[in-house]
């Protein structure tokens, strides 16, 4: 930035950034002509990059429409067939859509309708939620109290509601060597079996998980049958299950919704950040027809709401992506994408004596650092791993997702690479060359 005094209040005080002017397919451009490739989507938001011509022509249509009108008084054409698009595509019986302007609002809005649920049908005893440690599902005072990072909750902590959190799903790290993968994902999954009996069943409302951790793990995919299993435990307690989406979902994985690779349904799921893909702030909360049934046959007033919820504008840019992500069937490119990015990842850093594991799915990848590839010993946090290879990569061109603390909120760093789904493999390959060049500026040994 120019030395003239800014007034905005930035993310860090101390960060002096460039000024982003344009963008062009995988680029952003700053106000020095400099060019990125926007390997990480900003945080897995810009699926179809920065100049996607149907998006912005709905932007601009709608604008000169409508700009605003408020859900206490109306609804909108471009609201209602967003959501008739995304329920139709929705997994299970997924069948009603609430607009909101970002994730943490849709994990808010969740978790309230989760409790809402219950009370309608005369269970107002039912008020616990369990969550996973190492999750991230929001900034909101809600959405942090269920996440259950150590590094974010820690100054907050007198202000955030009582939740549990059992283990994660995170195979690299947790799982022992002699223990199958299915065998460890029954034990973790079976955590949640213990916590409602140690809250009582009758008293827990919800479960809440990510399908692939993003933030706060790096990519981290459940094994195979941990889903099935925590379905099944939700469904014999009576328990909703609620799946926060709002990184890993909108095609990002592979699927249009991430949960289709576990083949089960949620009662309640999040999606935000690839709904809009960057071209409007939107976010969505989707639930079953027992849920919306339960509050439409009892008070038939949700007790919530935001000013913006449903708005025009954003619903357009939301359904004009969806059109693009459906009409090119860009899930499935996601995959075939993502199967080159898997191995030209695992070709390049594979045997790096400081990267420990290359996992993910679709085009949502991560690499975890470690000190020691042997015993999966993570870096001593004081060297700030994750914030070095920020700034490398920042210097190289490359805008990707670095974040410290992937082991307990402390110790740990893991990359995160969730580039636009209209990259091709010559754009992998060039991110793939930035990546490396910064590593190497970082943690010499390639």
């Amino acid at each position: 930035m120019s030395a003239k005094q800014s007034h905005v209040f930035p993310r860090n005080c101390h960060a002096d950034l460039p000024v982003a002017v344009g963008g062009e397919g995988c680029y952003l451009i700053d106000a020095e002509g400099k060019r990125y490739f926007d390997g990480s989507g900003g945080a897995a938001v810009s699926c179809l990059g920065h100049s996607n011509e149907r998006v912005r022509e709905a932007v601009k249509r709608q604008v000169d429409q409508l700009a605003f009108a408020h859900t206490g008084f109306f609804t909108s054409e471009p609201a209602e067939a967003l959501a008739d698009l995304l329920a139709t595509n929705a997994p299970g019986d997924l069948d009603r859509v609430y607009f909101v302007s970002g994730g943490s609002e849709a994990v808010e809005s969740a978790i309230k309708l989760a409790r809402q649920y219950h009370v309608e049908r005369g269970e107002p005893q039912r008020r616990h939620l369990i969550a996973r440690r190492q999750s991230y599902h929001g900034n909101t005072l809600g959405a942090l109290s269920a996440g259950g990072n150590a590094w974010r909750r820690q100054q907050f902590a007198p202000l955030l509601v009582e939740m549990s959190h059992i283990a994660p799903c995170y195979e690299y790290a947790e799982r022992p060597e002699d223990e199958s993968p299915e065998d460890y994902g029954r034990r973790v999954a079976d955590e949640l079996e213990t916590e409602i009996q140690r809250l009582g069943p009758d008293s827990v409302m919800a479960f809440i998980a990510e399908p692939v951790v993003g933030a706060t793990l790096g990519a981290v995919p459940a094994v195979p049958g941990y889903f099935k299993r925590v379905r099944e435990i939700c469904d014999r307690h009576g328990v909703l299950l609620i799946l926060d989406e709002v990184m890993c979902g909108m095609g990002r994985t592979g699927h249009l919704f991430a949960c289709e690779a576990e083949s089960i349904a949620p009662d309640i799921l999040c999606i935000a950040k690839g709904l809009g893909a960057g071209y409007q702030p939107i976010g969505a909360m989707l639930c079953s027809a027992p849920v919306y049934d339960a509050i439409a046959n009892g008070s038939g007033f949700f007790q919530h709401g935001h000013t913006y919820v449903g708005h025009p504008v954003a619903a357009a840019a939301g359904l004009a992506v969806l059109q693009e992500l459906l009409d090119h069937d860009l899930p499935a490119q996601v995959r075939a994408r993502g199967d080159y990015l898997q191995s030209a990842l695992e070709a390049r850093f594979g045997q790096h004596p400081h990267i420990g594991d290359i996992r993910g799915r679709g085009l949502f990848r991560g690499l975890e650092f470690v000190a020691d590839r042997t015993t999966k010993t993570p870096f001593d946090s004081a060297r700030g791993v994750a914030g070095k290879l920020k700034k490398a990569a920042m210097a190289e061109g490359l805008i990707c997702y670095p974040m410290p603390g992937t082991r307990d909120g402390k110790a740990g760093d893991h990359l995160l690479l969730a580039p636009p789904f209209i990259a091709s493999e010559a754009d992998l390959d060039e991110m793939i060359e930035r990546l490396s060049r910064a590593i190497e500026a970082v943690l010499p040994g390639l």
